[in-house]
């Protein structure tokens, strides 16, 4: 056959450990032998952006913002015992932190379902899709270690350094910490459209808590701009659909999640979307059946995986034993952007290839062919579930597609 061509290219950003080998092996088996790839490489596994001083990682965000759409491998985000371990100049932050400040986007990570993949939640008949505020809070937070008899202030000064007031946080009668973080109300105000926008495109309530009770000034920052948002701009649009805009607390939120039955978009805060995100997409079958994609209000999609670099996978890799790694949420990655390249594009062939590949990614797991973490959450009459490696489950998507 002649391969799907493409108008522009997709932002392409390489990563590490297990998923820089799928992410390799899915572009030579699903997507090189039927599209003919356009994409713009970078490459930032963590040797690299060491090598660069992390100007890798800004140059990809640069280039998703010309480019409008991007694609994204799981990278590690160093600690202490990783500085170590590849001998980095210093311990580096976070990409996605960097990529999402540059793009001031907001993350939707909704869960990939296949029938026969049951979820813990017993009640949760529908997708749960979790918006993730990506910007700010303790991702570009600062810092300080302190010690005994030393004295933390909130100092605010103007644009010349003169001090305009200070809030004493905390005296030290012994060593601590104190971190210091921000955000700002235009990134609320976009996340807030981000979220209302979305939801009434998938024709989905919208639910939103925060700690505003405790939080007297940051979080009830976020509620009261998205009342304003709501009232002005989006309430008309909702009741005509007859969806449902919810605020409340954050804790409250949660006990309803796990008593719903799912079927809403529930819009968290930048840490709260990290943590709960990674919940429900376990409690749906596996953070390997999570997609997510990054939305900016200029229009620019930036598609990755939900999870990790799938470390204790990628050591064994090493030794040459078998893994069976899921790696759906990165096929999943592929088929966003891909799809979105072709809408932007008007190239409906690329779009169809997408929506292919993920229709047989579902098939060929419905019929009983999975990777070894989907195996204890199979449940389907007349159907043995069989347990593939990480090659031979993306060869068998091969034969579906």
């Amino acid at each position: 056959m002649a391969k799907i061509q493409m108008k522009n290219p997709v932002v392409e950003m390489d990563g590490d450990e297990m998923t820089r080998v799928l992410w390799g092996w899915i572009k030579e088996i699903l997507i090189e032998p039927y599209v003919d790839l356009k994409a713009e490489y970078y490459d930032l596994s963590l040797t690299e952006r060491d090598r660069t001083d992390d100007k890798v990682t800004v140059e990809s965000a640069l280039a998703a913002k010309k480019h409008g759409v991007a694609v994204k491998c799981a990278t590690i985000t160093p600690n202490a015992q990783r500085v170590e371990e590849y001998h980095l100049k210093k311990m580096w932050k976070s990409p996605n932190g960097t990529i999402r400040g540059i793009l001031d986007g907001t993350v939707f990570r909704t869960p990939i379902l296949a029938d026969g993949i049951k979820s813990y939640v017993p009640g949760w008949k529908k997708p749960i899709t979790i918006a993730r505020h990506a910007y700010g809070d303790i991702y570009s937070a600062s810092e300080e270690r302190l010690e005994e008899d030393e004295d933390a202030y909130l100092l605010v000064c103007d644009k010349d350094g003169k001090e305009l007031r200070r809030k004493e946080i905390h005296f030290f009668d012994g060593p601590g910490i104190v971190q210091g973080m921000h955000n700002t109300d235009k990134s609320i105000a976009s996340f807030a459209r981000s979220c209302f926008s979305y939801a009434l495109s998938v024709k989905e309530p919208l639910w939103f808590g925060t700690k505003d009770t405790i939080s007297k000034t940051y979080d009830h920052r976020f509620k009261d701009i998205f009342a304003e948002i709501y009232e002005e701009e989006y309430k008309e649009a909702f009741e005509r659909e007859g969806l449902e805009y919810l605020y409340t607390l954050v804790d409250d939120i949660v006990a309803r999640v796990i008593r719903s039955e799912g079927g809403f978009v529930w819009a968290c805060k930048n840490y709260d979307g990290d943590v709960l995100s990674d919940m429900v997409a376990t409690a749906f079958g596996s953070l390997g059946m999570m997609s997510s994609v990054l939305v900016s209000p200029d229009g620019t999609y930036e598609y990755e995986a939900a999870h990790g670099t799938v470390t204790r996978h990628y050591y064994k890799h090493l030794n040459g034993e078998e893994t069976s790694t899921n790696s759906c949420a990165t096929i999943w990655a592929w088929t966003g952007a891909l799809d979105k390249r072709g809408e932007k594009d008007g190239t409906p062939k690329l779009c169809a290839f997408a929506k292919k590949l993920e229709d047989a990614t579902r098939r060929t797991i419905e019929e009983g062919f999975m990777t070894g973490d989907l195996i204890p959450l199979f449940e389907k009459k007349g159907v043995t579930p069989v347990k593939l490696n990480s090659r031979e489950f993306l060869e068998k998507i091969a034969e579906k597609l």
